[in-house]
């Protein structure tokens, strides 16, 4: 064969793409072998469905340097899950530590560019040491480079993050910017900075996986799921998926579901709740019964549990559920719930997403801690989250509704649409228990000792009869319909029917300003 040749040319371009399958040093890749981790490529194959992977960019390169490895530490390209189309990238450790330098930003941004273009869910698997520190200022640049389209992508087509390794500095900030987090336990480590740096500004010690492993970074907030494994990551998104839509502009997949006969009766309800309006129950437990199946997605599911917020179906269609747990601070609503609430009450309302609340909470949780962090504020964001919502929202009330905490689960004045209510429902300022202390404190106190319980008993009577009796509520137009529980799958499928083309606008503005 001449060098000119065209067998020529192509036995080159097949020994240049066969170089870029795996181009990291043969040490490197030792090292990734020998620690039983998967190459990029191996990770997109199998989240991906088979033979869905159009790659583009494989033969990438740092420009100027002569030594310059291809792919340039990420892989990027475009496949389907499902059937559906979706953006992907996933960082390669085995070159330059899956740092960014410029050949990288411009691949990941080629992609998010195009995600943008055709409306489609983008999913980045994160593996990367952050800046390529001797790239200097063009590192920093490809990473806001990065981060600026994330804007325009957000709240239009889903953004997931899946953490498989060690990500530091920009690697982390990009992706706590999607919608979804997803690490695994024993694998995922994040930070900002790492421990030597820490170690070395500030004296403290700590260990990598003290400082930002999966499970602590799921206390922080900072993560949406941990699971066991990479399948297991890969399986969460591909179920995440299932929930979300292609794009704002699309509707989330529908399933097929019972019938309304099949639901039209559900006696194990009338049995749920405990007679003792104080006995805990586990909430997952009773959304289990409430959808098309006990399938649930949670979302944040151990970063204060005290509030879940899950995705479910209900006659075929995805719902968000979010609903206070009785076993967790009473399903009092802190700090952390409310946060936790605001956010998914967004994601839900990007991507036209119902939201169903089940209702069974004391209040806000009370303590100088939590208005030390900041209570006020952050409760706050769930009412404007709420407010600011669109979509259809149903309220279910099960047991305890009182005080701004009912306000903020989906109350008709704070713009919920139907509000259902069980016989079991309580709806006040707040509980017997309290308001004997608020109203009649003085005179309790004034009564002899012998007669102290006997009369706080007669006036608990006496409020939970005329105060907090969701005949009350019902009575001044609060609530719609008071409903035996067993027809609560049917209520639900029916109030989601009659909401199905609710069209709401905010009035013409820039946009609103957030609860500091």
């Amino acid at each position: 064969m001449t060098e000119n040749s065209t067998a020529t040319k192509l036995a080159d371009l097949r020994a240049r793409l066969d170089k870029a399958q795996d181009p990291g040093s043969e040490r490197a890749r030792e090292k990734r072998d020998a620690a039983g981790r998967t190459t990029p490529r191996q990770r997109i194959n199998a989240l991906l469905d088979e033979g869905s992977f159009v790659e583009v960019g494989a033969l990438a390169k740092t420009p100027g340097d002569p030594d310059a490895i291809y792919s340039d530490g990420v892989v990027t390209g475009y496949g389907m899950i499902d059937g559906r189309p979706v953006a992907i990238y996933a960082h390669d450790k085995t070159v330059y530590g899956g740092s960014v330098g410029v050949a990288f930003g411009r691949k990941v941004v080629e992609v998010m560019d195009m995600a943008i273009k055709i409306g489609c869910p983008v999913i980045g698997i994160q593996d990367s040491g952050g800046a390529r520190i001797q790239d200097a200022v063009t590192s920093l640049a490809m990473y806001s480079e990065i981060s600026r389209r994330q804007m325009p992508l957000s709240g239009r087509s889903p953004q997931i993050s899946i953490m498989l390794g060690k990500s530091a500095g920009g690697a982390v900030y990009a992706p706590v910017t999607t919608d979804f987090v997803i690490a695994v336990d024993g694998e995922t480590e994040m930070y900002v900075t790492g421990p030597a740096v820490i170690r070395e500004v500030t004296g403290e010690d700590i260990t990598s996986a003290e400082l930002g492993g999966a499970r602590q970074q799921e206390l922080n907030g900072n993560i949406s799921a941990v699971v066991d494994s990479e399948d297991e990551a890969f399986d969460f998104v591909r179920d995440l998926l299932d929930h979300l839509p292609t794009s704002c502009f699309d509707a989330a997949p529908v399933f097929a579901a019972p019938t309304d006969d099949d639901v039209a009766q559900a006696p194990e309800l009338d049995l749920f709740m405990p007679d003792d309006s104080n006995a805990g129950y586990d909430m997952l437990d009773l959304l289990g019964h409430l959808g098309d199946d006990d399938n649930l997605v949670e979302i944040q599911a151990n970063y204060a549990p005290n509030l879940i917020t899950a995705f479910g179906r209900i006659d075929g269609r995805a719902v968000g559920f979010i609903a206070n747990n009785p076993m967790h601070f009473a399903g009092c609503i802190d700090a952390d719930a409310a946060d936790k609430g605001a956010r998914f009450v967004r994601i839900c309302d990007a991507y036209n997403i119902p939201l169903v609340f089940v209702v069974d909470t004391p209040g806000y949780l009370p303590g100088v801690e939590q208005e030390k962090a900041g209570l006020i504020h952050r409760g706050a964001k769930l009412a404007f989250a709420l407010v600011e919502s669109t979509v259809p929202k149903v309220t279910l009330i099960v047991r305890k509704a009182y005080g701004g905490a009912y306000a903020v689960m989906g109350s008709k004045n704070l713009s919920g649409d139907i509000n259902l209510a069980w016989p079991t429902a309580q709806i006040a300022v707040m509980g017997s228990a309290a308001a004997v202390v608020m109203i009649q404190g003085k005179q309790l106190a004034a009564a002899p000792p012998e007669q102290r319980d006997y009369l706080k008993k007669v006036f608990m009577d006496f409020y939970d009869e005329n105060m907090t009796s969701p005949y009350v509520a019902a009575e001044r137009g609060y609530i719609d319909a008071m409903i035996q529980p067993s027809e609560t799958r049917l209520a639900l499928r029916r109030a989601l029917r009659q909401l199905s083309t609710k069209d709401e606008h905010d009035l013409p503005k820039k946009h609103n300003i957030m609860p500091m």
